[in-house]
C-alpha cells in the first residue's frame, strides 16, 4: 500500500471502530444511565452536528463580506471615484453571482450612498427607521456584525445580513458593506433538531441576545428573560465549551455550548432528560450512522485532498514552472535509469545540450518579461519538433538538455540541426527580440561505462566549444 495513504487507512480504522465500539457500549449501558449518555455523547455529537452545518452554510458569506471590506479597490473608490457609480455596481454583482449571494451592498460614510448590485438604492438617512442599522452599526465598537430579521417582503423568508465596517488606510471610517443571504432552510434545521432528537438550539451574541432561534417556539430576546439560565449568564457567553445541568419547572435540562469564532455568537443547545427516557434505542442507531457516516465523510475529503495536492506537489517537484517541461532533478533521475537499461541492451543514448546567444543581451535590452516568453518559445519548439520517446529539461537559466533515446548519431545530429534552424529562423522569436535569436548546440554519445554526469558533462563542454567557435553551431564530442 502507498505509504502516503497508510495514515489515512489508520486513523480511518481508529475512528470507525471507536465510533461503533463507544456507540455499542454506550446503548448498554444507556439502559441504566440515560442521563451519563444523553450528556457525554448524544448532546456533543449533535452540538458539533449543526456546528459543521452551519460552518457548511455561513462561514463563506462571513468571508466574503471580510474580503469586500478588505478590498483596496472598494476603499480606492469610496475615496476617489464615488463619481463612477457603475464601478461599484458591477463590483457588487461580480461579487454577488460568483459566491451566490441573495444580495450585496455598500455605503458611503462621505456621500451616505446606499448601492447594491442593482445600482444605487438610496441615500442613508437618519430620519428613515430602515436606515436605523447603518447608524447603529457606524457607531459600535466591532468592525463587523451579523444581523437576523424575518423579510416580510419575500415570503417571509430569514434573511442574515453580515455587515463588515469600511476603512481607510489611516484606519478612519469610510463606509460599510456587506453580504445578505436567505437562511430560512435554519429555522427548518432547528424544528427537525427538536422534534426528532428533543434539542432546542439557539445562538446568543455577546450580549446575551438571542438573535437566531426557532420561530415561535423561544419568545425570550435575551437571555436574562430566562429565569433559570441568566444566572448563568457568565459561564455560558465564554469561548470555553460548557456543559451543565439545570432545573427547569422541576424537570433536568443538560445544556452544552460553544463558541463560534467565525461568527462571534454562542451556540446552546438544550436536552430536557425526560424526552430521552424512551429513545435509547432510537439514539443508539442514530449516534451509529451519524458516526460512521462522518467517518467515511472525512476519510473521503482526505483522500481526495491528499490526491489532489500530491498530484500537483509532483508536478511542481518536476516540472519547470516557466517552459512546463521536466526540470533538472527529474530529468538526472529519469536518464539514471535510461543508462542502465540502454547500456545492458546496448542501445544507443545521445545528449544534446543548448545554450541561448546572448541572452543577457535580451534580459538587459527588452526586460526580464520577454526574456521569459523567449525562453518558454524555445521549450515549445524543442518539446514540438522531438519525439515523444525522447526526454527534454529546461536544465536551469537559458539552459536546455534533450536525451535521444535510441536513436543514432547521425539521426541525432539531422534533428539537432533542424533545431537549430527552427529557432534561429522562428518569426515568433525575431519579433520579440528584433532579430534573429540563435542557441549553441553540444552533442555527444553514451559510452559504455558513462554515468549520468558523465554524458552531461560532455555534452556541457561540447556546447562550449560552439559558444566559443562563434556560436550559433553544434560540436561533438564523442
Amino acid at each position: 500500500m502507498n505509504s502516503k495513504y497508510k495514515i489515512v487507512v489508520i486513523i480511518s480504522l481508529l475512528l470507525v471502530t471507536l465510533s461503533i465500539s463507544i456507540t455499542f457500549i454506550n446503548y448498554f449501558v444507556s439502559l441504566n444511565s440515560t442521563e451519563k449518555h444523553l450528556k457525554n455523547q448524544s448532546l456533543p455529537l449533535s452540538l458539533d452536528n449543526i456546528y459543521t452545518e452551519i460552518q457548511k452554510h455561513l462561514i463563506e458569506p462571513y468571508l466574503v463580506s471580510s474580503m469586500m471590506a478588505n478590498d483596496t479597490f472598494v476603499q480606492d473608490w469610496i475615496l476617489n471615484d464615488e463619481l463612477n457609480g457603475h464601478r461599484i455596481q458591477e463590483y457588487l454583482d461580480a461579487v454577488k453571482n460568483k459566491y451566490a449571494m441573495f444580495t450585496t451592498f455598500l455605503v458611503s460614510e462621505k456621500t451616505g450612498n446606499y448601492y447594491t448590485q442593482d445600482g444605487l438604492l438610496e441615500k442613508i438617512d437618519k430620519e428613515n427607521p430602515n436606515n436605523a442599522w447603518y447608524f447603529r452599526f457606524k457607531h459600535i465598537q466591532e468592525n463587523h456584525e451579523i444581523n437576523l430579521d424575518f423579510n416580510q417582503n419575500l415570503s417571509n423568508s430569514l434573511i442574515m445580513f453580515i455587515n463588515f465596517k469600511i476603512f481607510d488606510k489611516k484606519y478612519s471610517y469610510i463606509g460599510a458593506t456587506g453580504v445578505a443571504l436567505k437562511i430560512s432552510y435554519i429555522n427548518d434545521m432547528l424544528k427537525m433538531f427538536r422534534q426528532k432528537y428533543h434539542f432546542k438550539v439557539y445562538f446568543l451574541d455577546e450580549k446575551g441576545d438571542i438573535v437566531l432561534c426557532e420561530r415561535d417556539i423561544i419568545h425570550e430576546k435575551n437571555i436574562d428573560e430566562l429565569s433559570n439560565l441568566k444566572k448563568y449568564k457568565s459561564e455560558i457567553i465564554s469561548k470555553e465549551p460548557l456543559n451543565f445541568e439545570y432545573e427547569n419547572n422541576n424537570k433536568k435540562v443538560l445544556l452544552n455550548t460553544k463558541y463560534i469564532p467565525e461568527l462571534n455568537l454562542y451556540l446552546l443547545v438544550e436536552a430536557n432528560l425526560d424526552d430521552f427516557i424512551d429513545d435509547v434505542k432510537d439514539i443508539f442507531y442514530i449516534n451509529l450512522f451519524v458516526s460512521l457516516f462522518f467517518t467515511f465523510f472525512v476519510t473521503g475529503i482526505i483522500v481526495y485532498m491528499i490526491r489532489k495536492y500530491n498530484k500537483k506537489l509532483e508536478y511542481l517537484a518536476n516540472n519547470d514552472l516557466l517552459t512546463d517541461i521536466n526540470n533538472r532533478r527529474i530529468f538526472d533521475s529519469k536518464l539514471e535509469h535510461l543508462i542502465l537499461i540502454h547500456q545492458r541492451h546496448n542501445q544507443p543514448i545521445n545528449l544534446l545540450f543548448l545554450d541561448i546567444d546572448n541572452f543577457k543581451d535580451i534580459n538587459d535590452k527588452f526586460g526580464h518579461a520577454i526574456g521569459d516568453k523567449v525562453l518558454i518559445r524555445i521549450a515549445s519548439i524543442l518539446k514540438d519538433n522531438i519525439r515523444k520517446s525522447d526526454l527534454i529539461a529546461r536544465w536551469g537559466g537559458e539552459e536546455f538538455v534533450i536525451a535521444y533515446i535510441n536513436s543514432s548519431v547521425e539521426d541525432s545530429l539531422l534533428t539537432t540541426e533542424k533545431l537549430k534552424d527552427l529557432i534561429e529562423n522562428d518569426y515568433i522569436l525575431k519579433d520579440l527580440n528584433q532579430g534573429n535569436i540563435t542557441a549553441s548546440f553540444g552533442l555527444t554519445t553514451l559510452k559504455k561505462g558513462d554515468k549520468a554526469s558523465d554524458l552531461i558533462n560532455r555534452a556541457d563542454f561540447a556546447m562550449y566549444e560552439s559558444k566559443n567557435s562563434g556560436k550559433n553551431r553544434i560540436s561533438i564530442i564523442n
